[in-house]
């Protein structure tokens, strides 16, 4: 299968429809919009064939049906609670682990050759992407319960998460802060690839760079390296 086009031939579409139910649970109806919720701006440009608009989409969808899940499972927590376990449930990386564990690296169409792309965040990405395609597809109701079958009850365990705390820079600068040390998190690179700043952020103890992430965004970057320092130091 090309992964530069979304124009298939009759045996790749056969393959592609075959990998993409395998993904859903469920054949979908309007295949072309699955490829451009699949589809990364890497390979295609333009506002109407890329899956940015359906990640914007994907992503409203995805808030609304954490949210309700979280009411009806706990009808006696108060809002900041809610809130924080939501922030939980659909961090970047949180779903960019998700979508990777069922199988969307293998299906999203992007720039392979771009090294950059397969060590970011556009898994995640198409995950709310594909989302909002369901939604387009099935409708609200069908989707929250896609979602909750295909992505809350498989891969979200929920007393995990109570106890975890998904502010990794926080975590390392109250780390930092016990022992003395001082915890810096500097811009190494910013340049434009694909038609967008990307990022290269290090987190810096005692002026020594411990680890370095890539991002499209300085937050997510910082996020992603302050987890390895975590890792490197046995912070887990």
């Amino acid at each position: 299968m090309s992964f530069l086009t979304n124009i298939f031939y009759p045996k790749q579409e056969r393959n592609f429809r075959k990998q993409l139910r395998n993904v859903l649970g469920f054949t979908p109806s309007k295949l072309n919009l699955y490829k451009t919720a699949l589809s990364h701006r890497s390979v295609r440009e333009g506002a109407d064939e890329n899956n940015e608009r359906l990640e914007f989409l994907g992503d409203a969808i995805l808030s609304s049906v954490v949210a309700h899940y979280l009411f009806m499972r706990y009808p006696y927590k108060e809002e900041g609670f809610l809130t924080e376990m939501r922030s939980k449930m659909v961090n970047r990386n949180q779903l960019n682990d998700i979508a990777v564990k069922i199988g969307l690296k293998k299906i999203t169409i992007y720039n392979r050759f771009d090294n950059s792309l397969k060590i970011s965040q556009i898994f995640g990405n198409t995950l709310e992407a594909l989302v909002g395609a369901v939604y387009l597809d099935k409708g609200y109701e069908q989707t929250q319960k896609w979602v909750t079958l295909q992505i809350i009850n498989p891969h979200l365990y929920m007393q995990d998460l109570e106890n975890l705390d998904i502010n990794q820079k926080n975590k390392l600068y109250g780390w930092a802060n016990k022992n003395g040390k001082t915890l810096e998190f500097e811009t190494l690179e910013e340049k434009i690839e694909n038609g967008r700043r990307l990022f290269t952020i290090a987190a810096k103890i005692d002026g020594v760079v411990i680890a370095e992430a890539k991002a499209y965004n300085k937050k997510d970057a910082s996020q992603v390296a302050a987890q390895i320092a975590i890792e490197k130091i046995n912070l887990l």
